[in-house]
């Protein structure tokens, strides 16, 4: 098991506070964890619970609140519900929020998990399959840069709503920036001068590794552009 706690404190030391999130999709419930117990409107909702508490697991039905992300969940909406995914793209749609056509582009799981781990990253019992970093631009700069070095980056454009594709997006494709969207800042309480970045878990070592040069390369970029502007500024 990686020592994720290590990994977490790293990535502290070196870009300053995040909020990291582990989350792993699963065919078994994780031995030793705790179920979740109550109800929550999005998938998204687990996501700050996780960063300030102990890991626990999900299953499907916890996450029927939520269409949009049932949807990038691979999770089927059981038939009494099966109108409340075009009620709500309709509501969306009817609003200018999005486009139907965009719909079937909207990256999602390749099958649907029988059980969903989240925890905060450095007490991650499980290896995840992805990990949601979020903060502010600057320090996620730094941490994109470093995955693109470590060869995990993918080449997606900057994604936005629904925040839960950069999920499954980031694990098909490598490390993904995400603006967010309105319901997930409602749900998770993220700031309007956060971002995330969603890393794939077994990629997350190799992005840490190249922090130490992404680091210095900025710092000396820094002086070399405050240089430039201090010169060529009349």
């Amino acid at each position: 098991m990686t020592n994720y706690s290590a990994l977490e404190g790293a990535l502290v030391s070196a870009l300053g506070p995040l909020r990291l999130i582990a989350v792993s999709y699963l065919s078994a419930a994780p031995a030793g964890v705790e179920k979740f117990s109550g109800t929550v409107p999005s998938g998204c909702s687990f996501w700050s619970r996780a960063a300030s508490g102990d890991g626990f697991y999900t299953v499907p039905g916890d996450h029927l609140n939520c269409p949009v992300g049932s949807y990038t969940h691979a999770i089927d909406l059981p038939a009494d519900r099966a109108a409340e995914l075009e009620q709500t793209l309709s509501l969306m749609a009817g609003i200018g929020y999005v486009r139907m056509e965009e719909v079937p582009s909207i990256p999602r799981l390749s099958k649907t998990p029988a059980f969903i781990y989240y925890a905060p990253l450095a007490k991650a019992a499980v290896e995840p399959d992805v990990i949601i970093a979020a903060g502010r631009p600057g320090p996620l700069m730094r941490l994109q840069e470093a995955s693109a070095r470590a060869g995990a980056a993918s080449q997606l454009p900057l994604l936005g709503r629904p925040t839960c594709m950069a999920l499954p997006a980031a694990m098909a494709h490598g490390s993904v920036m995400s603006t967010g969207c309105i319901g997930n800042r409602v749900y998770t309480g993220l700031g309007d001068d956060e971002l995330y970045l969603m890393i794939p878990g077994p990629r997350l070592a190799d992005a840490v590794r190249e922090l130490a040069v992404i680091t210095t390369a900025n710092d000396t970029l820094r002086q070399h552009h405050e240089q430039r502007r201090a010169t060529l500024t009349s």
